[in-house]
């Protein structure tokens, strides 16, 4: 019983402890906004500080879809330690799956709801059978090999699923047809936000506790995180190598599908799509990638950044000299992401390792 309740209690102050980070995080943004927005606001004082919180609130929801996607990468580094760089494919496979799902539900005569919620249940089941299915043909021969052996065949996987995507879906831009999400805008006063990313933001807030009581309360998430650490010592213990990754692929799929579904919805489906998950990278990053917490406000921070650069950064002039010549929206994730492994490699909220020999 004081076992039990040592237990909660620890829990109880890990928990505490993320919302504080979260917090701090959050007013470190805000900050950074401030900063970022200050040269605009000597130009416009009239209409600063609404286009500042239009920015502000466009940029969490934006973020709030790279934090879905982030999840996944975050999730295969913190079971098996492994950067899985076929994540973008996965993705879109995801949402192409859903897509079609919903497609077949439509003309089936189902409404729009239900059949959206079938599509997302299948997707999500469909998901977890290709993770178990991954891991056990390509993966689990990997077992106790160099790290470094199982991120090429992590590129591989890359390029098979890209091929696959290809041959069964084509290269044409395909979209949800009938809207699931309102095209019309909701507006928070005099800010407009699209229905889709409202939900993203829900959809993030919602996996954050689950995934963090998951691996923290849970003998399969200890089992994971151990596997991570060391992954001799967690065999060594009864722990299965080959369990901890099936669930963890399995995990990964399915959240890459989310993060799809919402990407899907949100500028349609196309091959180009998994290229742009690679702006998910920099929030990870951010974050630290072995963090479910960090995956979530990195991912929202990034979204915040880039919105912000894109809004005040690509029209900066002074004196009459344009001094970005466009695309920094782009590219400013990327900045922010060497900014941090130069100074912090691990993220907010990654794991520091410490060797000693």
């Amino acid at each position: 019983m004081l076992e039990a309740q040592k237990s909660w209690y620890r829990s109880g102050r890990v928990l505490i402890s993320i919302v504080l980070k979260v917090l701090a995080a959050i007013v470190l943004v805000i900050l950074t906004c401030f900063i970022l927005a200050l040269p605009k606001s000597f130009q416009d004082p009239g209409t600063f500080f609404i286009r500042f919180l239009q920015y502000l609130i466009t940029g969490v929801m934006v973020g709030s879809v790279y934090a879905l996607a982030a999840l996944g990468w975050t999730l295969i580094y913190k079971c098996s330690g492994v950067l899985n760089l076929a994540m973008g494919e996965l993705t879109l496979m995801g949402g192409y799956v859903c897509l079609t799902l919903y497609r077949n539900a439509v003309e089936m005569n189902v409404p729009v709801v239900p059949a959206f919620a079938t599509a997302v249940t299948g997707t999500l089941i469909i998901g977890t059978i290709l993770g178990l299915f991954t891991e056990r043909l390509v993966l689990r021969p990997m077992i106790g090999e160099p790290v470094l052996a199982v991120i090429m065949v992590t590129v591989g996987l890359s390029f098979l699923f890209r091929g696959i995507i290809g041959v069964l879906w084509g290269t044409v831009t395909q979209v949800f047809q009938p809207y699931v999400f309102p095209p019309d805008p909701i507006h928070l006063g005099p800010i407009p936000i699209r229905p889709i990313y409202a939900w993203s933001l829900l959809a993030a807030l919602v996996l954050l506790p689950i995934f963090v009581g998951f691996f923290q309360l849970t003998r399969w998430g200890l089992s994971m995180q151990a596997t991570a650490d060391d992954e001799m010592a967690a065999l060594s213990l009864g722990i299965s190598a080959k369990f901890v990754y099936a669930i963890a692929w399995a995990i990964a799929f399915m959240t890459a599908g989310i993060g799809g579904i919402f990407l899907g919805n949100d500028t349609g489906l196309n091959i180009t799509v998994a290229g742009q998950s690679l702006l998910v990278l920099p929030a990870v990053v951010l974050g630290g990638l072995n963090s479910i917490p960090g995956a979530i406000v990195g991912g929202i921070t990034i979204g915040v950044l880039q919105n912000l650069a894109g809004g005040y950064l690509d029209q900066l002039m002074i004196a009459g000299i344009r001094i970005f010549p466009g695309g920094i929206k782009s590219l400013f994730p990327f900045v922010v992401m060497i900014v941090v492994l130069l100074f912090r490699p691990y993220g907010l909220w990654g794991w520091v390792r410490i060797e000693r020999v």
